[in-house]
């Protein structure tokens, strides 16, 4: 290419990706218009897939929860600009972790990933060459079991599996004592699932602590109530698992995981951007750490305000279609995970000759589509993931199809 070529190139570059990102070529940004018709493009619509309003769960198969908009903000400015990754997550996790009572913490692409990078990181310590070989521990050096209780089978063991382990499932206090060996690496605790064990939080410390084993536990949907962001850390597991796509509205795609120094430490040997290891596809990107940062400071700072708000959209509903004939209602808050305000409507089958499925089916394929949960002769629903506003809609569409029933 010839000289004059090259630099007529040059010039001509820095401007079209100004005008694609929505700056010019010195940087500023382009006027309202230049980007108007990008931002009015309704992508679902053009691409035919169904939208709606959420008042089921924050199931990923649903796409999580929404994001809050200084969450949207805090993504779209990090956006904008370069830094390097390991010293972004060295920055944010001492933050989070200031706030969450914990050593240290680090940002994952979602709560499964926190806990098989926390596997990871238990395994091989800080021995990168270790933490290379994973999941493959046959002559490695490293341990390759993880104690689980039977009623804390819910799936999510398969994080544990993905680094080589071998799962020991127990029942009771004696069964877990004669597991323990020198092939143990951890003992893991499924919070959602305390009640289904017989072994509870203080007792399994107890054990692990005066056999000098880690623990791990997974707190995926169990915030609120807010102080469990950091009751894990206090009450002294090891590492502390979470989602940063449920209540706390961060990216869907985002998780913390936190616990001890050397330990977090360990886990970011098996993570990106590190590759040859088990975590290189677990990659969370800036934008998603500042976001989940933010997300994680405003529910902090928010979530007493934000309950009485989840409070006021369920009554809204509740008083819709409590008047209702043979209908009852209940307002209903779970112990353990999706600890958010629930609405339960119930009705007489012999006044409303419909199941819930039937009423669940007809308000999923009206316009606008709402999915909620239902059971035999009711349906369920929590409002904290509705945009706000939408609990009027969802008011009078339940009270329309009950009526009609």
């Amino acid at each position: 290419m010839k000289r004059r070529d090259l630099l007529k190139g040059l010039t001509v570059l820095p401007l079209a990706g100004g005008i694609l990102s929505g700056q010019s070529a010195s940087g500023s940004i382009l006027p309202t218009g230049a980007t108007a018709t990008a931002a009015k493009r309704d992508l679902f619509k053009e691409l035919g897939v169904r939208t709606f309003i959420n008042a089921r769960a924050t199931l990923t198969m649903m796409t999580g929860s929404l994001m809050q908009d200084e969450v949207l903000e805090a993504i779209k400015n990090s956006s904008r600009r370069y830094c390097m990754l390991d010293e972004l997550q060295d920055k944010v996790g001492a933050k989070i972790a200031e706030l969450c009572h914990a050593e240290a913490a680090t940002v994952t692409s979602g709560a499964f990933s926190a806990i098989m990078l926390g596997t990871a990181g238990v395994l091989s310590g800080l021995d990168s060459k270790k933490a290379a070989m994973i999941p493959h521990l046959e002559g490695s050096g490293m341990k390759t079991e993880v104690i689980l209780q039977k009623g804390h089978n819910i799936g999510y063991y398969q994080a544990m599996k993905n680094c080589g382990v071998t799962m020991v499932w127990v029942e009771t206090r004696e069964e877990l004592e004669r597991a323990i060996n020198d092939k143990t690496a951890m003992m893991a605790f499924m919070n959602c699932n305390t009640n289904a064990g017989q072994i509870k939080h203080q007792e399994w410390l107890e054990v692990a602590k005066r056999r000098n084993i880690p623990t791990l536990i997974d707190i995926a949907a169990d915030v609120p109530p807010i102080e469990n962001f950091w009751k894990f850390n206090d009450m002294g597991f090891d590492l502390v698992c979470l989602s940063g796509g449920k209540a706390i509205r961060g990216p869907q795609s985002s998780g913390v995981l936190m616990g001890k120094k050397d330990l977090i430490a360990a886990a970011r040997l098996s993570a990106s951007p590190r590759g040859s290891t088990i975590g290189r596809g677990h990659k969370v990107n800036k934008e998603e750490i500042l976001g989940l940062y933010v997300a994680i400071e405003n529910f902090i700072n928010t979530g007493e305000q934000e309950w009485n708000f989840w409070m006021k959209q369920i009554a809204h509903i509740e008083n819709a279609v409590k008047n209702i004939k043979s209908v009852k209602t209940r307002v209903f808050v779970p112990e353990l995970a999706n600890s958010t305000p629930n609405l339960e409507i119930s009705w007489d089958p012999a006044v409303i000759p419909f199941s819930g499925k039937q009423i669940q089916e007809r308000l999923s394929q009206g316009e606008p589509g709402i999915e909620l949960n239902a059971g035999k002769n009711n349906i369920s629903l929590v409002t904290f993931i509705m945009v706000p506003g939408e609990e009027k809609i969802v008011a009078s569409r339940i009270k329309e199809e009950l009526s009609k029933a």
